[in-house]
C-alpha cells in the first residue's frame, strides 16, 4: 500500500513546458477545436483552475506551440548557411534542416501542419509559414537561375514537391532505431537532389 509521502512523490507537478507538452498532445489527438479547457485538465490531472495558473486561457497554449515550430523555420531561414554559397547548396542545407526540425518538435509541427485559420492564432501563424514558403520558393528559384537545377523542372512544382515530401514526415514517422533523422535527411537529399542537380 502506497504512503502518502509515496504517492506524493510519483505525483508530478506541472510547468508551463509540461503543460505545453501534454495539451500539443491533445491537441494533436482531438483536434485543436474539439479539445475543451476540461480535456486539458483532465490530462494534466488537475483541475480546469490549476491551468490557469501557467496559462490565461487554451489559445495561448496554440499560440505557443506554433511559435515552437514556426521559430524553428525562421531560425534555419536566417542561419548564415541558408544565405551564403551556391543556391543549390543552400536549398539542400535547407530541406535537411527543415527534417531535423520536424523530427525534433514533431509534435509541434504536426500542429502546424493541420491549422485551417480559424481563429486569429491560427491565422497568424498561416502568415508566418507563407513567409517560410516564400523564402524557400525563392531560394529554389535562385538556384534553377544559377544552373543548379535541371532546366526541365519547374521551380515553383519543385517547391511544393520538395517540402510537400518533407511535411509529409509528420503523418508517419514515430521514433524508431533505425530511422533517426539523419537517416531520413540524407535518404531524402539522395533521393531528391541525385536527380535534382544538373
Amino acid at each position: 500500500m502506497a504512503t502518502p509521502t509515496s504517492t506524493r512523490s510519483r505525483r508530478r507537478g506541472h510547468d508551463p513546458e509540461s503543460v505545453l507538452s501534454i495539451a500539443v498532445g491533445v491537441f494533436n489527438e482531438r483536434g485543436y477545436d474539439g479539445t475543451s479547457m476540461e480535456d486539458l485538465a483532465r490530462a494534466l490531472g488537475v483541475t480546469k483552475s490549476a491551468i490557469y495558473y501557467h496559462v490565461p486561457g487554451k489559445e495561448q497554449l496554440l499560440a505557443r506551440a506554433l511559435d515552437r515550430a514556426l521559430d524553428g523555420l525562421f531560425e534555419l531561414a536566417t542561419d548564415e548557411r541558408a544565405a551564403t554559397g551556391p543556391a543549390i547548396d543552400r536549398l539542400e542545407w535547407v530541406v535537411r534542416q527543415s527534417v531535423r526540425l520536424l523530427i525534433d518538435r514533431l509534435p509541434y509541427v504536426t500542429l502546424l501542419l493541420r491549422v485551417r485559420g480559424n481563429s486569429p492564432t491560427e491565422q497568424a501563424a498561416l502568415e508566418r509559414r507563407q513567409e517560410f514558403d516564400v523564402f524557400v520558393g525563392g531560394l529554389v528559384r535562385e538556384a534553377a537561375d544559377q544552373g543548379g537545377i535541371r532546366p526541365d523542372v519547374d521551380p515553383a512544382l519543385l517547391t511544393r514537391l520538395l517540402f510537400g515530401t518533407v511535411n509529409s514526415i509528420a503523418e508517419w514517422y514515430r521514433t524508431a532505431p533505425g530511422a533517426s533523422a539523419e537517416d531520413l535527411a540524407d535518404a531524402l537529399v539522395k533521393m531528391a537532389f541525385g536527380g535534382l542537380r544538373r
